[in-house]
């Protein structure tokens, strides 16, 4: 019991100076020399990549199943509204404020004392830490970027704040840039093809339509018109009008197809920035969900995106804090949720058969 309370003070004490060290998606050096020193300071050897920074299981068997325990060290900027200073830790009884201190620096810095803890004792299956970069924004640079450097993993979790509850399903994400086009003319004059106009069907489609396979974990495939523009002054008018379609996809539906079909149902050119970020899911059955389960613990889906949708395996979220709190002012996470994750940590893996 001793010993894991010394687990907690480091991981709050780690998380303190994660927080005063800003790490904004691709500007995550000074952080991940964080990490780095932390876990050298542990006894163990650190790999890098960019600035993901991970160790490896020192008893890993090939013959043995892999278990990734990740997280991320990146934020995204902090937003006008905080009433606190996002880079400097503020302790109010029970609450750590700063900027990723839930997103997701808890599970963060919880997942690396867990990783202390299984290395010295007796398992059937190896353990990698990965604190992974560029999760905020899915970059090239984060986790797709130290992917081929691993050993083959079987099986991930994924420190996101989710109450410790585990999301088994993960809604994916694809990002479509479309563009209307017209005729421009003066105004006064009525002359052209206006651009707004030619998009307005469109734009009621993508409103409207509903896809009709609904998942029991995620709900329906969705997607919104975030942002338009058109028009460069009052008496032009306009021959091109671009929109963005954000599209959350559930595990029933490919990002590709969804694609396609949009392609023949509207009329504006659409170009999809990128096709990888699929939904993802674990089976119900996998001992880890069972034994997740029988922890007293519900399975959910999850509608946000996080570094599982890069994974080619099976994974689950399961973290510290509340998502509602991410992205948000004042972002907080509680010293007691930390220490209630180490626990709960602990009773999932310790024992476990992964095979």
């Amino acid at each position: 019991m001793e010993k894991t309370q010394d687990y907690v003070n480091e991981a709050v004490r780690l998380l303190r100076q994660l927080i005063a060290t800003p790490s904004v998606s691709r500007d995550e050096k000074a952080a991940a020399d964080v990490m780095k020193n932390a876990i050298r300071s542990y006894g163990f050897e650190p790999r890098r990549e960019a600035n993901n920074v991970w160790i490896e299981d020192p008893h890993h068997d090939d013959a043995r199943p892999t278990l990734l325990l990740n997280a991320h060290i990146d934020t995204v900027k902090p937003v006008a509204t905080w009433t606190r200073l996002p880079f400097e830790p503020t302790l109010e009884g029970d609450r750590l404020y700063g900027l990723g201190s839930n997103d997701c620096g808890g599970g963060l810095v919880t997942l690396l004392q867990v990783f202390r803890h299984l290395v010295e004792r007796p398992r059937t299956y190896n353990i990698i830490y990965v604190a992974s970069a560029e999760e905020e924004v899915s970059g090239k640079d984060g986790f797709t970027r130290v992917l081929p450097l691993l050993p083959r993993i079987d099986v991930a979790i994924v420190g996101e704040p989710t109450g410790m509850h585990p999301a088994i399903a993960e809604k994916g994400l694809m990002v479509i840039d479309g563009i209307a086009h017209g005729v421009s003319g003066h105004a006064a004059r009525g002359e052209g093809v206006n651009a707004i106009y030619e998009a307005l069907d469109d734009l009621r489609f993508l409103r409207d339509y509903r896809f009709p396979n609904v998942s029991e974990l995620l709900g329906p495939t969705v997607m919104n018109v975030t942002m338009v523009n058109a028009g460069t002054q009052h008496n032009v008018v306009p021959d091109k009008c671009t929109f963005v379609i954000d599209v959350r996809t559930n595990e029933l539906y490919r990002n590709e197809d969804v694609y396609d079909f949009l392609c023949q149902h509207v009329n504006s050119e659409l170009h999809a920035r990128s096709f990888r970020l699929h939904s993802s899911s674990i089976p119900r059955e996998h001992p880890l969900v069972r034994r997740c389960e029988s922890l007293g613990l519900t399975p959910f889906g999850s509608p946000t995106l996080s570094d599982q949708a890069l994974m080619p395996f099976p994974s689950l979220k399961l973290g510290p804090g509340q998502s509602s709190r991410s992205h948000s002012a004042d972002e907080y996470i509680c010293i007691t949720e930390i220490e209630q994750a180490l626990h709960l940590y602990m009773d999932l893996l310790d024992g476990i058969s992964l095979g």
